[in-house]
């Protein structure tokens, strides 16, 4: 299959069909999402609390984030891989977040990067789409803004919220943006803001009628238990699976079941 290009996502768009993305941290998980036939891969900051057992997405570092992204875009054939700009790596000013951004695309092999905000990133939207930078755009619930919103909580749920979660859709596509992540925010919304916008919008908690959807890998495996959000839809238990295997294997290593005659040479 060919590299999912951005064209192919607007096109997707404007044909009503629905595109897909999941996030990969690595390169098994990245060749099995690619392999399933997935339009993007996501290496999301999520790997903060995911992968690196961290209580938020707050401390994973540019090159952590460029380290994984490197082993996504190794394996990916098909899907689009999008490097998610960290905390800190674009805020500084618009110089960092264009050099930083850039990485991704130069060092990592990514094809997009995904940042989030609304009107106080603007400018720098623009100034990646000038340099060439392909900007996947966040708003709604951002994470790495979790202390200012006082944790996880759906957003857009009064008419002033409303309003201005409009206002920064058609803004950062006004400015830029290919796609837009829409997080925790009431499904009515995330329809107004996908019929207004030219660029597709891509939902996790934010209803069915967006243009696609993402999810985590891990939540979508069952791999991940310190919570588990009411958007999420589990599709395997491979945490239960994976419990099962080892505790099989200790047993039969105890037992001196393993390694057999089949497992030994001659």
């Amino acid at each position: 299959m060919a590299k999912v290009t951005i064209n192919d996502l607007l096109e997707k768009k404007s044909e009503g069909k629905k595109i897909t993305m999941l996030t990969a941290y690595d390169f098994p998980f990245a060749r099995i999402v690619d392999g399933a036939g997935v339009d993007a891969i996501l290496v999301g900051d999520s790997l903060a609390m995911v992968v690196q057992g961290l209580e938020n997405t707050l401390p994973v570092t540019m090159d952590e984030m460029l380290y994984h992204t490197k082993m996504v875009s190794r394996a990916a054939e098909h899907a689009m891989v999008v490097g998610d700009m960290p905390f800190m790596s674009y805020q500084v000013s618009v110089p960092d977040a264009v050099w930083n951004a850039g990485r991704f695309l130069k060092e990592a092999g990514a094809q997009a990067v995904k940042m989030e905000g609304g009107s106080e990133v603007l400018e720098h939207i623009r100034a990646m789409t000038r340099s060439e930078i392909p900007v996947f755009a966040h708003i709604g619930l951002t994470p790495q803004s979790i202390h200012r919103m006082g944790g996880y909580k759906v957003q857009g749920k009064t008419e002033e919220a409303r309003k201005r979660l409009i206002e920064e859709a058609l803004a950062v596509e006004e400015a830029g943006a290919f796609a837009l992540i829409l997080e925790a925010i009431p499904m009515e919304l995330a329809k107004t803001i996908t019929e207004k916008l030219t660029i597709p919008t891509i939902g996790i908690g934010a209803g069915p009628h967006c243009d696609g959807q993402v999810l985590v890998i891990h939540d979508l495996l069952g791999m991940f238990e310190r919570f588990v959000p009411k958007f999420v839809k589990r599709y395997a238990s491979l945490k239960d699976d994976a419990l099962k295997a080892v505790k099989a294997y200790i047993e039969e290593v105890e037992k001196g079941d393993f390694p057999s005659e089949e497992q030994s040479f001659k």
